[in-house]
């Protein structure tokens, strides 16, 4: 069953917390921004939606760095109920996807729980003050990847912010499976 996202809730400050990355190393959240921003994306290795877009995710974040703007990728959900998401097959899904930013594991889930994520994929961005200005879609695919040339609203939102500080006032949410919850297996 999918699961949506609320709208942005602009301004929004997050939390910090170092979690273990599929590189072996701990990492900050927050220290992975950019001069011009933060997108926080939680993903997982078996979602559909994440499934159909992965690579225009990988796509997306290594265009933004370019421009200045910090990624990184957090699964939260219970490997004990979806095996295909454990710490090891992160670590091999983050390596056949060529991933250049940090794939971090949120075993405790108290990082999902906190920033409120919903579904994966969920996208959280952040200006260079790391206020939250944008919480919508990557674009317009589905279970599906949607026909090259989609608007990137991910990407377009990051730009206009780097460019004014304020994400686009109306905004898409995503659309993906819900996070599998400790609690709820």
């Amino acid at each position: 069953m999918a699961a949506v996202p609320p709208l942005c809730d602009f301004g929004w400050k997050p939390f910090d917390e170092r979690l273990p990355g599929v590189d072996d190393d701990t990492h900050s959240i927050l220290d992975q921004a950019g001069e011009n921003g933060l997108v926080v994306a939680f993903i997982c290795n078996h979602c559909p939606y994440v499934k159909a877009v992965i690579d225009r995710i990988v796509r997306d974040a290594n265009d933004l760095s370019a421009l200045g703007v910090g990624f990184v990728a957090i699964s939260s959900n219970d490997p004990s109920a979806y095996p295909e998401d454990s710490f090891d097959n992160m670590k091999r899904f983050a390596e056949d996807h060529d991933f250049r930013f940090p794939y971090l594991f949120d075993e405790t889930q108290s990082v999902a729980r906190g920033w409120g994520a919903v579904c994966t994929p969920d996208f959280f961005g952040f200006n260079a003050k790391l206020e939250l200005q944008y919480r919508g879609r990557l674009d317009a695919s589905r279970r599906e990847a949607g026909p090259a040339g989609l608007r990137r609203d991910l990407y377009e939102a990051m730009r206009q912010i780097i460019e004014t500080g304020q994400g686009p006032r109306e905004q898409i949410a995503s659309m993906g499976c819900s996070i599998k919850w400790k609690d709820a297996a």
